[in-house]
This record gives structure tokens, sequence and C-alpha cells, in this order.
């Protein structure tokens, strides 16, 4: 009986092998002499299969109809939220002095357009405003003068005026030089617009020059979203495209918004793109350095056939699915493949609407169609009767024709395969003296 096992047992595993090599194994050349050798490739092998309820319950087959309609691809863009250059403005003097007075002495303060800033001394400043309350008093000596004595003094007030204005000098302060006659010992800068103090570069007693860049205000009322987009997935982006953007630090909140950006090159490194959202921010919810995942949503096809990605089964030469016959056959059946998307695939041939294919446990399917093939063929092995059982009902077949048949270990409620255990060899008849 042990014999008998391990013989079971050694054609089990050769039946196995020879399975394994021949699902990858490409047709060899045929070599002089007529010889060839390795085998066919699975796709090659896949045989209609017959499977009862119970073995689909089993290994877990469902089905899936070929459906006709549109395919969108779902795309996820993982973003950062940064300030709108648009709305960033730099204060910076126009003239040389030294800072008296912070009024704003903190990164992150929020300031109002007007709130003043700081104060400077400037000696280039106070000067021009003591030449101009000069101008005016010798334009107000020379009124009965001659024209052209009027003209220069009036020339020298202009000229003074203008020069204030160019420091940025504020009109008010240069109104109120000019009607209370006293030059003001600094000048007050003040912010330019709306918005929080992002950097700030000085402080009190320090000497500042021309073009300093003193303070950086932005403008928070917006904020721009970016992220870059992976190269396969720059055909379904554009500018104007709805989309929607959720935040880690705002679970459960999403916030609506259109691309308003899409970079014109792409990264060699990265091989992505830079896009933009520009997205309002009321109440000043949403600040520069959060995480955020973009997602939008991109029509790629209007009317195709398509089926569960599940129900193609690719072989690396070609792709088949298994199509579900009336009589309950699972038939392979080669098709052509078209546009994707996460969870579909386009049919471009081999099925047509209303067909009902195997959504899952593909795999499984195909190798009991291998296998059923590959057993098949071996039915010729001497010992061995691989052929499939009779209908119920039929006679059997005349004992003189009948091959003999290898015992069987059990191997489970494998469909397909009877390796049960023949039956017990008879007694022997009693010996007669």
């Amino acid at each position: 009986m042990i014999a008998r096992l391990a013989r079971v047992a050694l054609i089990v595993a050769a039946l196995f092998t020879a399975w394994w090599f021949t699902r990858s194994a490409k047709e060899a050349p045929v070599e002089a002499g007529g010889h060839q050798h390795g085998g066919a490739a699975v796709a090659d092998s896949a045989a209609p299969v017959h499977l009862s309820l119970r073995d689909q319950e089993r290994i877990g087959v469902t089905f899936a109809p070929v459906l006709r309609g549109a395919l969108h691809r779902d795309v996820r863009i993982v973003g950062q939220l940064s300030y709108d250059e648009t709305r960033i403005r730099t204060v910076s003097p126009r003239f040389e002095g030294f800072v008296e007075q912070l009024f704003v002495d903190y990164t992150g303060s929020p300031v109002h357009e007007g709130e003043a800033l700081l104060s400077i001394y400037s000696p280039m400043v106070v000067t021009t405003a003591e030449e101009l309350l000069l101008a005016r008093r010798l334009g107000g000596d020379l009124a009965g003068s001659t024209p052209d004595a009027q003209a220069n003094a009036t020339r020298l007030v202009t000229s003074a005026r203008e020069r204030l204005v160019r420091w940025q000098v504020p009109e008010s302060e240069i109104r109120k030089l000019e009607e209370t006659g006293t030059v003001p010992h600094t000048v007050t800068l003040r912010a330019p617009a709306n918005g929080v103090i992002i950097e700030k570069s000085v402080l009190a007693g320090q000497r500042v020059m021309e073009g300093d860049a003193l303070y950086r205000i932005a403008d928070l009322s917006v904020v721009w979203l970016e992220g870059d987009v992976f190269e396969q997935d720059l055909a379904v982006v554009r500018v104007g495209q709805p989309v929607s953007a959720e935040f880690q630090a705002l679970p459960g909140e999403s916030r609506a918004g259109r691309i308003s950006y899409v970079a014109p090159t792409l990264s060699p490194e990265t091989r992505t793109a830079r896009v933009r959202v520009a997205l309002p921010n009321p109440g000043l919810t949403l600040k520069p350095g959060m995480f955020a995942t973009i997602r939008l949503t991109a029509p790629i096809a209007r009317s195709v056939l398509s089926v569960p990605r599940s129900a193609v089964l690719a072989t690396g030469e070609r792709s088949l699915v298994f199509l579900k016959r009336p009589d309950g056959r699972f038939t392979p059946t080669d098709v052509v493949l078209g546009a994707q998307t996460e969870d579909r695939l386009e049919i471009l041939r081999g099925l047509v609407e209303g067909d009902t294919v195997v959504a899952s446990a593909t795999f499984l399917v195909d190798a009991e169609s291998n296998l059923g093939t590959l057993l098949g063929g071996m039915g010729n092995m001497p010992g061995m009767d691989m052929t499939a059982p009779a209908a119920p009902g039929a006679s059997a077949a005349p004992a003189s024709k009948a091959k003999p048949t290898v015992p069987a270990a059990d191997t489970g409620d494998m469909a397909g395969m009877d390796m049960s255990a023949p039956a017990a060899p008879a007694a022997p008849a009693p010996h007669k003296e």
C-alpha cells in the first residue's frame, strides 16, 4: 500500500511540474531531425472548463457583465499650500536712514493697509523738506517781482516736492509740512496692503539703505495649492478643470477649486509637471505649508465596452478573459485592450455588450483550464487512464478493453480530477484437494 501511495505522489508531482513549466515556456524552434523542445505557452493550451457550483464557491468565482459606457480616470495629486505670489508686497525705503522705532516688530503680525510699520530718520529727507519750505518762502517774497523770478521760485518748490513724493513720503505728511512749516524729524513707512507679515528684516536703530527689503506682507485671502502630476496623467489635466482638495488638518472637509496653471515643462528627474489651484481662504483657515490631496475626475472615453480589471488575465503575449457560456462552461477568449482606469479596462475586440465574464479568481480558473488540458494530453501514458468520467447511466466499457488505472491519494475536491482509490482485490478462492 505504501509503495502504491508513493507511486501516486510521484505521478502527481510530475504532473504539477509539467503544468508549471508549460505555463511560461514558449514554443521552441524545431531542431534538425524534427525534434521540438519546450512547450506552448499557457494561452495556447487553455481550454474550456466546467466547474460545479460548489467548486465556484470554494475558489471564490464571481461574474461581471460586459458594459458599454463612459470611462473616467481618477487622478490624485499630493499638494502643499503656499502664498499667492501675486498678493505679496515688499516694504523698502527709497532713501538712506536710521530706524527710530518699530511699530510692527514680529513676523506673523496681521497688518492693514495704511498702518504704520516703522519710522526712519533720514538726513536727505530732512534736507529736502527744508528746501521745500525755503522755496515756498522765496516764492512768497517774490510775489511782486518779475515773472522769471516767480517762475524760478515755483520750480524750486515743485522740484523739492517731487523728490519727497519719489521717496514715498506720504502725501499727508507733505501737506502737513507745507501747512505747519515744521520739518518732521522722521518719516513713517506704512503698510501698502492688508495681510500678514511673513518676513521681517529690520531692527530698531538699524541703518537701512535704499532698496533694502524691510518687510514682506502676504495677503492670505487667497492661497495657492500646488502639486506634481505624473507624466501619464498629464493628458487629462487642463487649465480650468474643477478639482476638490482634502486637508489632513481639516478632516471631513473638502474645498472646491479649479486648476489655474499647468507647467509648460516637465521635470526630468521626477517626470512630473507642476499644477496650481487657487483657493479662497475665508477666515484664514488654510495656512501655507499644509499638505493636501487634490482629486479630479476626467473622462477618457465616452461610449466603449469595458470589464473589471480583475477579469483580464495577461499572459505576456496576449490578454484573455473567461467567458461564461449558457451551458455553464467557461471559455478562454482573447481580447484586445484599449484605455485603462483604476478599476476597468476598455475592450476593443473579443467581446460584445451583454456577455458575462469571470470577474474574480480568474487565475485559478485559468490554472484549472490548463491543468485539464495537460492531464488530457497524458491520457496515453502507460498505466494511466485520464479520460473524462462516463455520464450517469452509461454502460461500462468491456473489461477486455479497459485500461489499468493508477490508485490515487486523497487530493481533496479538485475539480476535474478523479483520484479515488481502486476497489479492494477479491479474496482468493478456497483450495480444493
